[in-house]
């Protein structure tokens, strides 16, 4: 693993349970499962689809409830936060990449960027660290471009440059290549990882595409709502 990575758990998962109540139907989601995430590891979630890893990220992120079991993230218990509670911690620890990418349509790039550190109350210096992010996700040309003036892998690198923008403790990043043709997703994947370095962050992907999980430290691989496998990744691809 690279030395980035230190033993202190960033993110622990206990008994995790996720059950869907449509009476008279009752679907078990996620099946128990335990696992910890050290401080600066990259983990893959795979698994296909139905095998519930975009409901895991879902869960992990405060983005939904669970029905038993514990979240811990970087200290602090989210099973039982209400909602409030959930969305400042959001805007202190976590970042999103989505595959859809999520930008705001009435803003610029550059605006887009500063949204969470805007919405955290944690401005600061982040219009030089938006100008300083957008140059390296090489976009400073298009910094007064509106979404629809972008292209799709354009977008996508303003989203990652949106989910650093705090200097998050976690990334959480949700098939973020998906919408893209092969050359631009590879382009967007070699910037997620050499940010994730850089920044030192805790990234957990979820992804269907096993060369892709191949990048992380790590691959986490569901099942039905169990965990199949956890092994190490082989990281024979090299991105920087």
């Amino acid at each position: 693993m690279p030395s980035s990575i230190d033993q202190q758990p960033v993110i622990e998962v206990r008994q995790l349970v996720k059950v869907i109540e449509n009476p008279p139907a009752r679907v078990e989601i996620l099946k128990g499962l335990t696992f910890s995430v050290p401080r600066g590891q990259f983990l893959a979630i795979m698994g296909v689809s139905g095998s519930g890893k975009s409901t895991l990220l879902g869960l992990l992120a405060g983005l939904d409830t669970v029905t038993s079991g514990s979240i811990v993230l970087d200290g602090v218990e989210i099973s039982d936060m209400k909602e409030d509670q959930l969305a400042r911690l959001r805007g202190q620890k976590i970042g999103f990449v989505f595959q859809s990418y999520q930008l705001v349509p009435t803003l610029t790039a550059e605006e887009n960027i500063l949204l969470p550190a805007e919405l955290s109350g944690r401005n600061g210096n982040s219009r030089q660290r938006a100008k300083d992010l957008l140059q390296r996700v090489g976009l400073t040309n298009r910094s007064h471009h509106y979404p629809v003036q972008l292209s799709g892998g354009e977008q996508q690198r303003i989203a990652l440059a949106r989910a650093f923008i705090t200097q998050p403790p976690i990334l959480m990043a949700d098939e973020p290549t998906g919408n893209l043709d092969t050359a631009n997703g590879q382009h967007v994947l070699d910037l997620l990882v050499q940010l994730n370095r850089e920044e030192k962050t805790t990234l957990v992907l979820v992804t269907h595409d096993r060369k892709l999980a191949e990048y992380a430290d790590r691959i986490i691989t569901l099942r039905d709502g169990s965990i199949l496998s956890d092994e190490l990744a082989n990281r024979a691809l090299e991105v920087i």
